[in-house]
């Protein structure tokens, strides 16, 4: 893992004071040659040594000591340690004494004229010119780190810049402390600004950080450490949310387009969890002429409103299902109380609410709608003989052969006690007088058998037909006319069907013979 070096504010400015002092003793050196020249100063040392060593050599090369001028010449090399190699080479080019490895050293200079590595002294004698003396030293520039620290020019400026930045960190350690802006702001403005419920940020026009409060500071982890001072573009955390592109982000643009930028949704990534979800505004701040000198941020949690939001979801989603609960229970209710509890057919309340809209809707549209009046023959006697247990089966046998009968859109209902009225939409009176026959059949031959098995009961049904074609205007009088045609069957002699339109022309027969 790569560690990152941090400097602070105070060393970072201690370096710039550094560095701009050690610019200001340069170039006042390269003007006004404060520090001393190093070659030229060699130079120098080097011409004397050299014109001292030749005349000490010439009075031994004139008094043939060549044996004395040898260990002169090692004694200069153990003595100098800048010099590498001293040769004495007559004019005719032979070397009559030399020390060190001359030939690796010694460049013979261009032009007869020393350099300041590569020193020609002339020996003159009596007879002209005896020969040279040639001088190889060490170069004056270090050639290594160690050589260049060691450098008198380097090693100075090293020693300088390092006790300055020491001097200068200390001296405006001590200084900001009291100009620490974070210090500046007063404690009820910051208190203010802790108050508030959202983060707030407030930047300069270069994006530096001048105030952050609390709730900003605990959005993450990275924003948790002193922010004044610092670039906005640092906040890794921060730009990762609103984009990379500096010009495009949302104080970039609020900034430079002096307009405020409200109700961006931003998400802060956070470490090992889920991001937190943020509303973020930006308002530039302008001075008394307009001038755009900062941005105030803000961010508005919107995790809380989203849990809000999904508990109120989840409650109305409950809401919903108990609802639709009680619908059903309500539904369930509604059954149960428009249905007999023994026969399963409609109440007669239930019946004459829907017989109603069925009746009005024929009406409207002259459409046809018949009406059977049933009653089981002679019940009393039933329940008489075999018990009213027997008689509850043999209306609940009735009931269920006569809603096996009908269409699902046909209403069919336990009337009264034994008795049964059945509105058929759609049917006319013939239809409907075959239907209550196929009915009255249906019993006569089943419902016996299936109530007592074994025994010989008969249970037998009669039924009275209406129609609106009959000319009756509302439901109570189509009902009245299926009843009276009901009457007409069991003077008939039960066990039969009955239609009011016959029943009318029957009755006025027996008043004509009357």
């Amino acid at each position: 893992m790569r560690m990152k070096l941090r400097l602070g504010p105070v060393s970072r400015i201690s370096m710039g004071l550094v560095s701009l002092a050690a610019f200001l003793l340069l170039t006042a050196d390269l003007l006004l040659g404060l520090m001393p020249d190093q070659s030229d100063i060699a130079r120098q040392v080097r011409k004397r040594s050299a014109e001292s060593l030749a005349v000490q050599l010439a009075a031994l090369i004139q008094q043939d000591q060549f044996d004395t001028l040898r260990r002169t010449l090692h004694a200069v090399i153990s003595r100098d340690s800048d010099v590498l190699s001293i040769a004495v080479r007559r004019s005719d080019g032979e070397v009559v004494a030399e020390t060190g490895n001359h030939t690796k050293h010694w460049e013979s200079p261009s032009g007869g004229k020393s350099t300041l590595t590569n020193v020609l002294v002339p020996i003159s004698s009596d007879q002209g010119v005896w020969g040279q003396i040639e001088l190889a030293y060490r170069p004056t520039m270090p050639k290594t780190l160690l050589e260049w620290i060691k450098y008198p020019g380097v090693g100075l400026t090293l020693l300088m810049l390092t006790l300055g930045f020491l001097l200068f960190y200390l001296y405006l350690r001590r200084i900001l402390q009291r100009l620490d802006p974070s210090a500046a702001i007063p404690d009820r403005v910051r208190t203010a600004f802790d108050a508030l419920s959202e983060g707030v940020l407030v930047i300069d026009k270069q994006g530096h950080i001048l105030l952050a409060n609390s709730v900003f500071r605990r959005m993450h982890p990275g924003a948790a450490v002193e922010l004044t001072g610092k670039r906005i573009k640092d906040l890794n955390w921060l730009t990762a949310a609103v984009g990379d592109d500096p010009e495009q982000q949302h104080w970039a643009r609020a900034m430079r387009d002096g307009a405020s930028i409200t109700g961006e949704t931003i998400r802060i990534p956070q470490d090992g969890g889920e991001p937190i979800k943020m509303t973020l505004n930006c308002s530039p701040i302008q001075d008394d002429k307009g001038t755009v000198r900062g941005c105030l941020i803000t961010f508005d949690d919107l995790s809380m409103v989203e849990h809000m939001n999904q508990a109120l979801l989840d409650s109305v989603a409950q809401l919903e299902v108990a609802k639709r609960q009680i619908e059903l229970q309500n539904e369930e209710l509604k059954r149960i109380a428009d249905r007999d509890q023994l026969t399963g057919t409609l109440t007669r309340r239930a019946f004459l609410e829907q017989a109603q809209q069925h009746f009005l809707k024929v009406l409207a549209q002259r459409g046809e709608l018949s009406c059977l009046m049933g009653d089981i023959d002679h019940f009393k006697a039933i329940n008489d003989r075999y018990g009213h247990l027997v008689g509850d089966q043999a209306i609940e046998h009735v009931s269920q052969t006569l809603q096996a009968a009908v269409r699902p859109g046909d209403l069919v209902c336990r009337y009264g006690g034994e008795e049964f009225c059945l509105l058929l939409p759609g049917i006319g009176a013939a239809s409907a007088a075959e239907l209550a026959e196929r009915m009255r059949a249906r019993i006569e031959a089943n419902c016996g058998a299936t109530v007592i098995p074994g025994e010989s009961v008969r249970i037998t049904i009669s039924f009275g037909v209406a129609s609106v074609a009959f000319g009756g205007s509302t439901l109570a009088e189509l009902i009245k006319q299926a009843d009276t045609a009901l009457y007409v069957a069991k003077n008939a002699g039960r066990n039969r069907v009955a239609r009011y339109d016959e029943a009318l022309q029957m009755q006025a027969v027996g008043r004509v013979a009357a």
